[in-house]
């Protein structure tokens, strides 16, 4: 049940409300093991196994959202949809401090300035129920269904709603290179201080023993008159000291960035391929999709148990990883079409944390991810594989670390709906 509101770059109160609520609810998914609602199932499965991967190395891992310059104001900058779904992703400017934990003991941290993006996905026809009356059926205190999907306020009894819509269905984010205006203000005089030492210094050595302080402080006029020289001459050179900061900074990030050169193309080639198999194929749900199933795979306790992974064992170093944050880049290296299936090799870039006994530390890797599907039967946005319809039998079961329909034991074939994960490396 719901209705599309999302239309356009503004998002409506509700849908920002949403997205706001999920990143200040995400340490305690991720520390305590809440439940986020409005998540879908499939990001609320990642959140559980998440979790679990933290509990196991006895750390936490704290989460702390800066508001933004824009106020905590989503946009949707993009878009997909099929018959009965749409998905936009939204994006805002937030400062994002992480920190890790154990008996107390800080073992990591980092703040940043980055955009946060999240997708919302939405049905395109029906009637949204969130301001809806409705009585809880725990205490029977009248409230609203949007009130009740975060648990009742009087009796605290809480309710599944996983039907409700819209949901979350993905999240990552991205550093921000800029600046903000309090931090441009902050380096200028950090670089100014630098600056006024070495011009100090410069005009030590070109003018001799004029500007020594020996010197320099026997004639009052004169040392106001060569302070003031050099306290204002310094503006400029701070400020080309500020540019030139940020213009090597900017070239260092730029030379890192070549590491996801490989992805250039990737979207028009995978969208004209894809397109000419079946319409509903999109880049962006694709992508969504693989960093879905790459993050569920590395946080399962035994991945082989997972339906939809097919591949090896993963290596014993990725179950130290407690975070993994995709840097913005998946490649679409290789398609190989056989019959009514595809198979495509990617390249995926993610920002890792590793915690490794009492050492936390931080990666940028990539990882080799291949991922096939059939192309004979249309996109469903709203799949999950927590919610699966046996085709023999007719029944709904959880599918997340069971193969084989509990009702009838007839094994479901996921490639059947969704993509599957066949292998996954560094």
């Amino acid at each position: 049940m719901g209705y599309n509101f999302l239309s356009g770059g503004k998002i409506p109160r509700a849908v920002n409300t949403k997205l706001n609520d999920f990143l200040s609810s995400l340490s305690d998914a991720i520390n305590k093991g809440k439940n986020i609602t409005f998540a879908d199932r499939d990001i609320s499965y990642i959140l559980s196994l998440w979790h679990e991967r933290i509990k196991s190395k006895g750390i936490e891992l704290e989460y702390d959202f800066h508001s933004g310059e824009g106020g905590n104001k989503f946009w949707a900058i993009s878009d997909w949809q099929d018959g009965h779904y749409e998905s936009k992703v939204c994006s805002d400017s937030r400062g994002i401090k992480r920190v890790v934990k154990k008996s107390g003991k800080i073992l990591y941290k980092d703040d940043k300035k980055s955009f946060v993006y999240e997708t919302v996905t939405d049905v395109i026809n029906g009637a949204h129920p969130d301001e809806d009356s409705y009585c809880c059926p725990s205490c029977g205190r009248a409230t609203t269904i949007a009130d009740l999907q975060n648990g009742c306020s009087y009796c605290g009894t809480k309710f599944q709603m996983d039907d409700l819509f819209p949901k979350i269905s993905s999240f990552y984010f991205l550093d921000d290179p800029s600046l903000a205006k309090g931090e441009f203000r902050s380096l200028y005089f950090k670089v100014y201080a630098v600056t006024l030492f070495l011009y100090y210094f410069l005009a030590c050595m070109v003018y001799g023993d004029i500007f020594l302080p020996e010197n320099l402080f026997k004639d009052v006029t004169h040392m106001l008159m060569g302070l003031t020289a050099l306290i204002i001459s310094n503006f400029l050179a701070a400020y080309f000291g500020t540019i030139f900061f940020l213009f090597i900074r900017a070239m260092v990030k730029s030379i890192v960035s070549l590491r996801t050169i490989g992805t250039v193309g990737s979207r028009g080639n995978f969208e004209y391929r894809m397109k000419k198999i079946s319409p509903e194929f999109s880049y962006e749900y694709f992508t969504s999709k693989a960093i879905s199933l790459i993050k569920t795979a590395i946080f399962s306790e035994d991945e082989c148990e997972l339906m939809f992974y097919e591949g090896d064992a993963l290596d014993p170093e990725m179950k130290d990883i407690i975070d993994i944050n995709y840097a913005g880049a998946l490649g679409c290296r290789k398609f190989v079409d056989e019959g009514n299936f595809v198979t495509v090799t990617t390249k995926a870039y993610f920002d890792v944390l590793y915690a490794s006994g009492e050492k936390v530390y931080c990666k940028s890797q990539a990882f080799s991810a291949v991922f096939r599907r059939r192309t004979d039967i249309p996109v469903n946005f709203n799949f999950s594989m927590t919610r699966i319809a046996c085709p023999s039998c007719g029944a709904s079961f959880d599918a997340t670390k069971i193969k084989n329909c509990p009702y009838c034991g007839n094994k479901y074939d996921i490639i059947t709906d969704d993509w599957t994960l066949i292998e996954l490396k560094y």
